[in-house]
């Protein structure tokens, strides 16, 4: 007598398996416990994780930068040029080889005063010389901020590193913001150079 194909393949099936056959050890058990334990202990016990010595310690007030000057007030050429200058010029101020252009024994810095100030007022794009290197960029016009801390920069880029030029007066600056009428980047060197004339 012949069995039904149905029963045939369920005679060839293994049986499901069961927990009771192969058990979990009992040595992997109290390991999995003893950790979740643990950690539970850990995270109870240990100090929370916003102490600023686990991190940046720096004040939100430092975070926020040097506060604009007062009028009359003295500023902090160093400060602005940290918070300003210091990302693209290093502050070496020997810039970034063959991307940004130095500041320490720049032409540009120890030249015209005049010229430096339009140089932070208005930015510059293309190409400039600096020191025999030539440098494609741009540079962001820095006229939104005061003529003091205009001057602030500039007078600490003229008289720090190897550079020991004279002090730029915020006057300068308030008379060619009055004077110029530029609203766009100079187009490279050659632009800097007419107004030097």
């Amino acid at each position: 007598m012949s069995q039904d194909p149905v029963t045939r393949a369920q005679q060839r099936e293994s049986e499901d398996p069961e927990e009771a056959i192969r058990p979990m050890p009992l040595s992997a058990l109290l390991v999995a416990v003893f950790m979740v334990l643990w950690a539970v202990v850990y995270i109870l016990y240990s100090e929370p994780l916003t102490l600023s010595r686990y991190g940046d310690q720096r004040t939100r007030a430092e975070l926020a930068g040097p506060a604009p000057a007062a009028p009359g007030a003295a500023v902090d050429g160093k400060a602005l040029f940290a918070a300003h200058c210091v990302a693209c010029h290093q502050a070496t101020g020997l810039g970034l080889p063959g991307v940004f252009p130095p500041l320490d024994g720049s032409e540009w810095v120890h030249g015209d005063p005049r010229v430096l100030a339009n140089i932070l007022l208005h930015g510059i794009t293309g190409e400039i010389t600096v020191k025999g290197n030539k440098f494609q960029g741009a540079m962001p016009s820095f006229q939104q901020l005061s003529d003091a801390e205009l001057a602030g920069i500039a007078s600490f880029i003229r008289n720090n590193w190897s550079n020991k030029g004279e002090a730029i007066e915020p006057d300068l600056f308030a008379k060619e913001r009055k004077d110029g009428n530029r609203t766009t980047p100079f187009e490279g060197e050659a632009a800097l150079k007419a107004l030097e004339k």
